[in-house]
């Protein structure tokens, strides 16, 4: 019989376990992640003890809870290492929190998710989580809208579960509803949403276009309660500084 089978099942197995930890704030006892992932008990302790001996995953002392390692920490800095669009990106950030003050983050679509690539703080916003390596639903926030904005209707619908997942009261939990907002994003070029994945906050987001379809986005996250005309302001700000990254990249010819 050949092996082959159950060693991709065991792959398959380690990156469920691995991206169970990650989006977990809190270590995971085995039983907890037992039940996130539905692993037979047997096989996920043998596969849990392998990954902490390799430095993938840290346990404590009494090896009841475990939590990500560092190595997983050298391979998502690899990534970021490798990424050409990314010092720019950077760049970008930096002007632009320079010019409106608010929090900026550079993003990339991941199926359904986006993940945070790149974040500048505002200095004065100590209630914003750095999201650098977080994913997010891409319906829940600016970034994912503007980036799933970029596909047809058909293509998103196959892409999203239905009904959507909600993280607060005000986000977009039925499929016709966010269609229908992605419609709104095509026409005007930009995705803005309140309090839909981040309660008091508010985002507005770009797609850089230097790929078709775009792949990544730049945002600036406000307290939900600013006013129209500062909304408008910074919506053209992340526009300029959006549109100028991407010619950047198409002249230095990063695809």
């Amino acid at each position: 019989m050949s092996m082959e089978p159950q060693l991709v099942k065991s792959a398959e197995r380690t990156v469920r376990i691995l991206e169970a930890l990650a989006e977990s704030h809190n270590s995971l006892t085995l039983s907890e992640l037992q039940q996130r992932t539905g692993f037979p008990r047997s096989s996920l302790h043998a596969l849990m003890r392998t990954l902490v001996e390799l430095n993938w995953v840290e346990t404590d002392s009494a090896r009841s809870a475990f939590g990500i390692g560092p190595h997983a920490l050298l391979t998502g800095t690899a990534y970021l290492d490798k990424d050409p669009a990314l010092p720019f990106a950077q760049e970008t950030l930096e002007d632009l929190r320079a010019e409106i003050g608010q929090t900026a983050h550079f993003a990339r679509r991941d199926g359904a998710h986006v993940l945070y690539l790149a974040t500048r703080e505002s200095r004065e916003a100590d209630h914003v989580i750095p999201r650098v390596g977080r994913r997010l639903p891409a319906h829940v926030t600016a970034l994912g809208q503007v980036l799933l904005a970029q596909l047809t209707d058909d293509e998103v619908v196959a892409l999203l579960p239905d009904p959507l997942e909600g993280l607060t009261e005000h986000s977009i939990t039925d499929l016709n509803k966010l269609t229908g907002e992605l419609d709104q994003v095509r026409t005007r070029g930009w995705a803005y949403e309140r309090e839909q994945g981040t309660p008091g906050l508010a985002c507005v987001a770009v797609a850089v276009d230097y790929r078709i379809p775009a792949t990544d986005a730049i945002s600036c996250a406000m307290p939900a309660g600013l006013g129209s005309a500062e909304v408008e302001q910074i919506t053209e700000a992340v526009i300029k500084h959006t549109r100028k990254l991407a010619a950047t990249l198409r002249r230095e010819g990063i695809r």
